[in-house]
């Protein structure tokens, strides 16, 4: 196995996430404090540097292709106020808009596969579902779970959204638009069980501690 990037001072606070496009050709760190960094996988060179402003704490990023050419990162940030969500382009690494989404803090985040999604998940276990095209909320689950959301996935097809929580549940919610007259898929399916499985572990590693 063959390390490919390794910079141990890439961030001056804890790394809150990382994520992959689809390409294979970048990588991006976050640190909760800035910056967010794009990383060229071929050659280990950060290709951009994306900095907090007015006190935001970065809570998530995803990589999204627009068109054949075009790709964005979104980026999950908290100020005093609540959680927002940040548009940066790729081709310049500057940031292109900034849509403040809710009244509480982004603990968890995630895109659909088709891109058309952004899910947020709160502190509070409420879960909120965005569409990117206008970053307008498509749907708001309130109290989908007692806790902190820790986790959220969408499947394969974009239909469904699986969340976890420190409350240890497990919970798959349709997507709004989405659904189909033939019932619940069979990718819907296999999110229930593996989650029902994660949540009983989950459960049983708390007895045992």
């Amino acid at each position: 196995m063959k390390v490919i990037l390794e910079h141990s001072t890439a961030h001056s606070s804890s790394v809150k996430d990382l994520h992959f496009s689809s390409n294979g050709k970048w990588i991006v760190s976050l640190g909760s404090g800035g910056p967010c960094r794009v990383w060229d996988l071929s050659s280990g060179i950060a290709l951009g540097s994306l900095s907090t402003k007015n006190r935001e704490l970065f809570s998530g990023c995803r990589f999204s292709q627009i068109n054949e050419s075009t790709w964005v990162l979104y980026i999950a940030a908290n100020t005093e106020k609540g959680g927002s969500i940040l548009t940066w382009s790729l081709d310049n690494y500057e940031r292109k808009s900034s849509k403040f989404i809710i009244r509480d803090a982004i603990c968890a985040f995630n895109i659909s596969a088709d891109g058309k999604f952004l899910a947020c998940g709160t502190p509070s276990g409420d879960i909120v579902i965005v569409s990117s095209t206008n970053m307008q909320i498509q749907t708001t689950i309130k109290k989908a779970h007692l806790g902190i959301v820790t986790a959220l996935a969408f499947s394969p097809d974009s239909r469904a959204l699986a969340s976890v929580s420190m409350d240890s549940s497990a919970r798959v919610t349709i997507i709004e638009g989405k659904k189909t007259s033939g019932g619940v898929s069979l990718w819907i399916a296999l999110f229930i069980i593996l989650l029902a499985v994660a949540a009983y572990f989950l459960k049983v590693e708390r007895i045992e501690k």
